[in-house]
């Protein structure tokens, strides 16, 4: 998409802004949000192209509020004002006779405030004219199987109000296989907003000498505690649970909460754990689904103590809470873990005899209250003894605590460096954020089978 069309798609939807709030009646309030990209998509099998094409899309959401009812619809923006008014005006006319029938709802928010923002994020990716070769070059001997999103993604908010909010980032995601004859395989993400030849190398480079150490003999290893490694990716995906049930000001005072008891300070983490949300790579909007900023840092644990929750405006009304812009699920958006002292080299020393997990999956709550989490390795696992990889193993089935690996005893560091871990949905639309995460390394982390 071209700057004159980004222009010409922001005008666009700025002329429905302004027609809603003429059309508006008293005491209507209404927001819209919009949801479009421009995305190449590429899907690769064995090193070849298997599916590729373009996709230009967008869908806006107005919900209308009114004597204490609120309701929404959704439809396809086209960029064509003839059209996208007919859509907006008919869904319009819909909500003002369904609301009638609605119950009252007694926390509903009304939109409020005058903020506005414009964040424009262009950045230097791979054309489709070379991306195909760029990323075949290096594994066309290996069976590369994966998937290339990239492009422009916007998003846009505008209220009864007066609040107005543009964000646009380019940027782009590689989510990869390299697999075995015998099935198994090197999983590695390669994301950002500009393509750097040299990392994405890096990155191929690594996972062949791990595809060579896959091809020795599997290890079984019994159940048990064992001192473990586990690699950014795997630490994402451990971090990802905290949107689950954790983080959230609302499951807290419902009692639902992974961090009850880090929040009642009955617990602590390790102080080597800080986590906070950090809007400032430019790669997800500052503004929630009611144009409400949050700050650009969000420190939510620090140094293993629970400093803030994820609270909305909703669950504020409802609890006595102060706000502080979160989403309306009150989930992770751009979560970021602090780096440690421990680096690449000291990695498998410091590790000495146990576990390398590069990967995890099948995450869930074993036991929610308790902050239990089961799941499984995957991919690219290994036995280390001595400091050295001896072999792969097989997958384990794990069910641990996050209050005993990210606790006082268990936590011997993090690395001093971190890797971002995108996002890589594509239901519906393409997701954006990811979660800037370093390594760990844990002691007698239990596995259960």
């Amino acid at each position: 998409m071209k700057l004159e069309e980004l222009l010409t798609l922001e005008k666009t939807f700025n002329q429905l802004l302004e027609t809603l709030l003429i059309k508006k009646a008293e005491h209507e309030h209404f927001t819209i949000r919009l949801s479009s990209e421009s995305s190449q998509f590429t899907r690769f099998n064995s090193a070849k192209v298997r599916q590729t094409g373009y996709v230009d899309d967008g869908s806006i959401q107005l919900t209308l509020m009114a004597n204490q009812r609120s309701s929404f619809r959704q439809f396809p923006w086209t960029n064509n004002w003839e059209i996208d008014w007919e859509l907006a005006d008919t869904a319009l006319q819909e909500l003002r006779d369904e609301l009638p029938l609605l119950p009252i709802d007694p926390y509903l928010v009304l939109p409020s405030g005058n903020n506005t923002s414009r964040e424009v994020n262009m950045g230097k990716l791979l054309t489709p004219e070379i991306l195909v070769t760029r990323i075949l070059e290096t594994v066309n001997n290996l069976d590369f199987t994966g998937m290339y999103a990239g492009g422009i993604v916007i998003r846009g908010y505008g209220d009864s109000s007066g609040q107005r909010h543009w964000f646009t980032t380019d940027s782009f995601s590689l989510d990869y296989s390299l697999f075995m004859a015998s099935g198994q395989a090197v999983k590695g993400t390669f994301a950002g907003s500009e393509w750097n030849e040299s990392a994405y190398l890096a990155k191929i480079n690594d996972g062949k000498q791990q595809l060579e150490i896959l091809s020795r003999p599997v290890k079984e290893l019994p159940k048990g505690q064992y001192k473990t490694y586990f690699a950014p990716a795997a630490v994402a995906d451990l971090l990802g649970m905290l949107s689950w049930g954790a983080i959230s000001e609302a499951d807290i005072q419902q009692g639902n909460s992974a961090l009850a008891a880090l929040s009642r300070q009955e617990k602590q983490l390790s102080p080597k754990f800080t986590l906070k949300e950090n809007f400032k790579s430019g790669l997800v909007p500052r503004f929630n689904n009611l144009g409400e900023m949050t700050a650009p840092e969000l420190t939510l644990i620090e140094k293993g103590i629970l400093i803030k929750s994820l609270v909305n405006s909703r669950t504020a009304k409802e609890y006595n809470k102060p706000a502080n812009g979160a989403n309306i699920s009150e989930t992770l958006r751009s979560p970021e873990i602090s780096p440690g002292n421990l680096s690449f080299e000291q990695i498998l020393p410091s590790l000495d005899t146990g576990l390398y997990v590069s990967n995890l999956h099948y995450l869930n709550w074993s036991d929610r209250p308790s902050g239990r989490i089961t799941g499984m390795t995957r991919y690219a696992c290994f036995w280390v003894e001595n400091g050295e990889i001896i072999a792969p193993i097989t997958n384990l089935r794990f069910d641990e605590s996050l209050y005993r690996f990210w606790g006082l005893e268990n936590l011997v560091d993090f690395t001093n460096f971190q890797e971002f871990i995108p996002e890589v949905g594509t239901y519906e639309n393409r997701q954006l954020g990811g979660s800037l995460v370093p390594g760990m390394l844990v002691k007698n982390f239990t596995y259960t089978l």
